[in-house]
């Protein structure tokens, strides 16, 4: 492997035309010149520098490195500015993930207030649940997954992960209009434990929150329909088939023909979460983080000012 500052003062010796010369030019002694020239045709395996009573002349494989040493510095004064641009954030690029109802609420906001302050940097994002996403995030696919994870779950945290909180979103009651538990002022689980349920499907975390909150309130619930998309699950509990826990997330929109009433304090609640890889990240991806954490206090804050406000 050829050093490329000893290319670089072949170059400078070849344009230069002498050693001394050169060491003039690059603040060096003319012995260390002769030192590093030496060096370098050791690593070359061949003569790359004559010298005569004239001064030098380079070898026709001296040439040649001095040829390719016009491309390296070229190539390394493009590698330089590209790293500038990235840690000045003038390129770069973040690869995001979300979960639909944070893709829908949040993440928007977070991308528009991105590239509003980071133009230049490339980001993209696609829709993944937490059990796709993760698996990407740790294959290098993605830079950032949005994830959610049940409260009161008690499994060890992957350690292959670096979680950074976002907020808290509670699940919600929904019941159709003409439920009687609708008209009563406060509501508890058991008010519907005989009610026919619409669940998330099993492979979704909010299968296991609904499970979870109804058994500690004394009951199992009968699951009638399966669906992870929210809007369906609102209408079907407006068709009133069924009662259905709704995280607020996925209430931005409520369709008017149903219902939602809080649980109380304790209600069953996904942590929201950016996660990344441990180590190293891109000035890029903790600006996106920052973000991120910015959107989601706005976030909650306007929740709070609705609740107020109602």
């Amino acid at each position: 492997m050829l050093d490329v500052r000893r290319m670089r003062i072949l170059r400078e010796v070849a344009a230069r035309g002498s050693f001394s010369a050169a060491a003039e030019a690059l603040s060096y002694t003319q012995s260390a010149v002769s030192q590093q020239i030496a060096a370098l045709e050791r690593e070359a395996g061949t003569k790359l520098v004559e010298r005569n009573a004239r001064g030098i002349r380079l070898t026709d494989a001296g040439e040649a490195v001095v040829r390719h040493t016009d491309a390296v510095m070229a190539n390394l004064a493009e590698a330089e500015a590209e790293l500038e641009a990235i840690a000045g954030l003038r390129g770069g690029r973040v690869r995001l993930a979300s979960f639909p109802t944070a893709g829908s609420a949040i993440v928007p906001q977070a991308i528009a207030t991105f590239r509003s302050r980071h133009p230049a940097v490339e980001l993209s994002l696609i829709e993944a649940e937490p059990e796709d996403s993760v698996p990407k995030l740790k294959a290098g696919e993605i830079d950032v997954a949005v994830i959610f994870e049940p409260n009161g779950i008690t499994e060890e945290p992957d350690a292959g992960l670096e979680r950074h909180a976002l907020l808290d979103d509670p699940m919600y009651l929904a019941l159709p209009l003409e439920h009687a538990a609708a008209k009563k002022p406060r509501v508890k689980l058991k008010d519907v434990a005989g009610d026919p349920w619409i669940s998330p499907t099993i492979s979704c975390p909010c299968f296991i929150l609904t499970q979870r909150a109804c058994v500690l309130a004394g009951f199992e619930p009968h699951v009638a329909f399966e669906s992870d998309d929210y809007l369906a699950i609102q209408g079907l509990v407006a068709a009133g088939v069924g009662v259905a826990m709704i995280p607020d997330l996925a209430l931005t929109t409520v369709r008017d023909d149903i219902v939602v009433r809080s649980l109380g304090p304790d209600l069953p609640v996904r942590h929201v979460l950016a996660a990344t890889l441990p180590g190293y990240r891109s000035p890029a991806a903790e600006a996106m983080l920052d973000v991120l954490r910015e959107t989601s206090a706005d976030y909650v804050a306007g929740r709070e000012r609705l609740a107020k406000a109602s």
